[in-house]
């Protein structure tokens, strides 16, 4: 099972708005190279969603659809359905994770655009552990 960070401006679809629908399509992403990973996404594999303007992670779900054909793309762009699960226990800041060895060459932080990054175990669980030690 692999986890994958999504990122969404939370003006336009935050965590509330996924933990009030519990399911939605994560549509129009366009980047290649999160395609490649909307694509490489699996039902039950995790998401920690990120917001992008306050530059945090600040909850988990689920993959609860695999990739199919985006219905708002072009035929070639692909989307996943997400579940909701639960908030973090606080939010962990991008600052806090560019200080967290794990993080180091992560795409997160060598990526910026990049909407849909790959997480790998030790990145979870620093981050986990980030956010029950109440890291900002």
């Amino acid at each position: 099972m692999a986890t994958w960070l999504l990122k969404t401006e939370p003006t336009t679809y935050s965590f509330d708005d996924l933990a009030r629908e519990r399911v939605t399509a994560w549509t129009g992403v366009k980047n290649p190279t999160a395609q490649a990973n909307l694509r490489a996404m699996e039902r039950g594999d995790e998401v920690v969603v990120y917001h992008s303007g306050a530059k945090e992670a600040v909850g988990l779900g689920q993959v609860a659809r695999a990739a199919y054909p985006d219905p708002g793309g072009d035929g070639k762009l692909v989307c996943v359905d997400v579940a909701a699960g639960k908030r973090l226990a606080s939010p962990v800041s991008l600052a806090t994770l560019r200080e967290s060895a794990p993080f180091r060459g992560s795409p997160l932080l060598t990526q910026g655009r990049l909407s849909v990054v790959p997480l790998t175990a030790a990145q979870v669980q620093a981050l986990q552990a980030l956010a029950q030690a109440g890291a900002k």
